[in-house]
């Protein structure tokens, strides 16, 4: 085959590899959001609980990275200790290490099920659940296909000349290696893929096990690396986690790197074939650096809060980043950019109900006096922001103004209102009840919890897209978001059966938290309804909506 060709090939196995990991991170993150959540709230309980929660989250998104991003966003926001974060990370790299263990399996007879079963629940079912399992399956089948296509694209590479030249480079130059390894993983950002296609390489004998090891070793402190690289932009109080993570691995790293070296290739090793024993290597790696790292973290965790203390004026310019405001005054003589600028702010102020809504489960569980006051905070700022979206519209429609643009304005504020009054049911309801239970503490049943996490992890992902419909007007994304309303409501419903149903079988717990629990869901009800509305004025311009409720397609 023709060195060009060979590439070609090489390069599109790696792309189907990279988006197949993707389509099953995307897929478990769409369907199963309340179980990730859940993971997560389980995981706080305590360090060790954390290694445990962070190594199932990364089996199931497939990426120690997605579940570093999430918590970072729960440091910065000061509902997960550092140190506990970095027990979870710690957890979560092990995690993928077991997933490439699994994957590294001769699954090839797996290929045609997954592809079959896979498109059919994604493309013929109906549940939007169902249809992101189907995406995951076809993820996992897209996988291995692509696994098998890089064994067949690296074949030919056995008998080139120039490789045992490289090959033999690498294994005399073991930091080379690791820094190549490292570039490599970050170049393509996913840890799972890199050790995969440095193991398909292995079982081709284009790499011998001494260049795999430090590739192996190079690829678990690019991983560090990505997430790091990827909080850069992020609050100071984020960006310690994956920095600490990054400080775990790349000790470690050194360490096992001194030691391959000093003592050559463990024999345990050498007894196996290349492409298995760098995975096993990768999982001991990992399953070490948990255990042997774990009595570490809150030295690790003063550490980087050290590095990361910025002087005060640099805290200060900071916060005014974070408050400046997207109205430009500057357009309002221009109603199209002027409206643009508008709906800026109003993603901005949705974002801003995210922020203290998405925590509201936490605050649930276990959220401190100081917690539940610094979210209610975000209240005030969320007010402001409502009412400079209110005058700036109005002096906009002050102007001359085609039907169309005062339309959009009117549009505009409604959506305004509506994000304002989600904001103060969540100050002045929610986190007010959280307050409660917290100074009675009260503890929901298993069955109430487990209703209220789901039904509030719904309405996130709701949040979510109500945002994406006002940006981009998705007739398809707005239709979705409307249907969710008959869903909310059949959700508060069956719990608010349920909930009596405990409460005449004298469960003590459902008792003691019956007016939490009710007002909660009756809570999370409005939310929802008051998000749905963003997608109205859309589907009634489209003839989609007709009182009140979606026509049929087809």
């Amino acid at each position: 085959m023709h060195f060009s060709l060979l590439l070609l090939h090489l390069a599109g196995a790696t792309l189907l590899l990279l988006y197949a990991v993707h389509m099953v991170r995307t897929g478990m993150e769409r369907a199963y959001a309340g179980l990730l959540r859940r993971l997560f709230g389980e995981a706080k309980g305590g360090t060790v609980r954390a290694v445990t929660g962070g190594a199932a989250m990364a089996v199931m998104l497939q990426s120690s990275t997605a579940v570093a991003m999430i918590a970072c966003g729960f440091v910065a926001s000061g509902l997960l200790a550092v140190p506990v974060g970095l027990a979870l990370l710690l957890g979560a790299d092990f995690g993928s290490a077991l997933v490439v263990r699994i994957l590294s399996f001769d699954l090839g007879w797996l290929v045609p099920v997954c592809l079959a079963v896979g498109g059919i629940m994604h493309l013929k079912l109906s549940g939007q659940r169902l249809r992101e399992t189907g995406r995951m399956v076809l993820g996992i089948g897209f996988i291995l296909l692509s696994l098998r296509f890089i064994g067949e694209a690296t074949g030919p590479l056995r008998h080139a000349e120039l490789l045992p030249v490289i090959s033999g480079y690498l294994a005399g130059d073991a930091m080379m290696a690791v820094l190549l390894g490292a570039l490599f993983t970050w170049l393509i950002h996913s840890s799972v893929a890199a050790i995969l296609m440095i193991s398909a390489f292995a079982a081709q004998g284009v790499i011998p096990l001494e260049a795999g090891l430090p590739l192996i070793l190079g690829a678990n402190t690019g991983s560090g690396l990505i997430a790091f690289w990827l909080s850069r932009s992020m609050d100071r109080k984020a960006q310690r986690l994956p920095l600490g993570n990054l400080l775990f691995r790349a000790a470690a790293a050194a360490i096992a790197l001194v030691a391959v070296e000093g003592l050559g290739v463990p024999a345990v090793l050498r007894g196996l074939d290349p492409a298995t024993a760098l995975v096993d290597f990768h999982l001991a790696f990992n399953a070490a650096l948990a255990l042997f790292c774990l009595p570490f973290v809150g030295v690790v965790a003063r550490l980087t809060t050290s590095m990361t203390q910025g002087s005060q004026g640099e805290r200060e310019a900071e916060i005014a980043r974070q408050r400046l405001s997207a109205l430009d005054r500057s357009v309002i003589a221009t109603p199209t950019l002027a409206l643009a600028s508008a709906t800026r702010e109003l993603l901005r102020m949705g974002e801003l109900v995210e922020q203290m809504f998405r925590p509201v489960m936490d605050m649930f569980r276990a959220g401190s006096p100081e917690q539940i006051a610094g979210l209610r905070g975000i209240d005030d700022e969320i007010n402001d922001t409502h009412t400079g979206i209110k005058l700036y519209i109005a002096e906009v429609n002050r102007g001359q103004l085609t039907a169309d643009e005062a339309r959009r304005g009117i549009e505009l504020t409604d959506v305004a209102i509506n994000f304002e009054h989600a904001g103060d049911i969540v100050a002045k309801n929610l986190l007010m009840l959280a307050a409660e239970r917290a100074e009675k503490a009260l503890q929901f049943s298993a069955e109430g919890w487990r209703e209220l996490d789901e039904m509030h992890a719904r309405v996130v992902e709701n949040m979510q897209l109500a945002l994406n419909v006002l940006i981009s007007n998705d007739v398809a994304s707005a239709r979705q978001l409307v249907a969710e309303k008959e869903h909310i409501r059949a959700m508060q419903r069956e719990s608010h059966e349920r909930h009596l149903s405990r409460l005449q079988s004298g469960k003590i717990e459902s008792i003691e938290t019956s007016d939490i629990h009710l007002e909660a869901v009756r809570a999370f009800k409005e939310i929802n309804s008051l998000l749905v509305a963003t997608a109205y004025p859309l589907l009634t311009r489209t003839g989609d909506l007709a009182s009140s409720r979606l026509l049929r397609v087809g």
